[in-house]
């Protein structure tokens, strides 16, 4: 009868110290989401690029529209990128967003967001800035981490 007790309790002791899944609530997710995309920009601050393909899809899929007539699909295309932005004479000066819109699936497994953004850089004194920057995206939840797979940046007419 003692070694069923302290079966029992051992039982009782491992379940309840086992890890569980708790869902996040909307909020969580949200603030989970937007710190992903405000990272696609930080990360430029203190060339961090292992915050970089940490949020970013790291598959031939990932696509990112800019505003003039460049597209870049893959990544593979996008590390091509890294001569530029890892170069000394690129300088992340600042970044401020606003205007920002989450949506997210009913599955909770993709989440798409609108914002507005203003990316100040600096190429040798000269300004590589993109300013009231309409910015759009979608992410996907893979293995539990919000990747970004999509972004896509336009200036309006008005402003070019």
């Amino acid at each position: 009868m003692k070694q069923i007790i302290v079966i029992l309790i051992l039982s009782i002791i491992t379940i309840s110290c086992t890890k569980k899944d708790i869902p996040l609530t909307l909020f969580e997710e949200e603030n989970l989401i937007e710190e992903t995309i405000k990272n696609t920009i930080r990360w430029a601050k203190d060339k961090d690029t292992s915050l970089l393909y940490s949020i970013i899809a790291n598959d031939e899929n990932y696509l990112e529209v800019h505003p003039h007539n460049n597209v870049v699909f893959g990544i593979s295309e996008f590390k091509k990128s890294e001569e530029f932005w890892l170069d000394p004479r690129f300088k992340h000066v600042s970044f401020e967003i606003w205007d920002m819109h989450i949506n997210i699936s009913q599955d909770g497994t993709v989440a798409w967001y609108y914002c507005m953004l203003n990316d100040i850089n600096d190429w040798e004194g000269q300004s590589v800035s993109w300013e009231n920057t309409r910015w759009t995206g979608v992410l996907e939840k893979r293995n539990g981490k919000w990747r970004m797979v999509q972004m896509h940046f336009s200036i309006s007419q008005d402003q070019e």
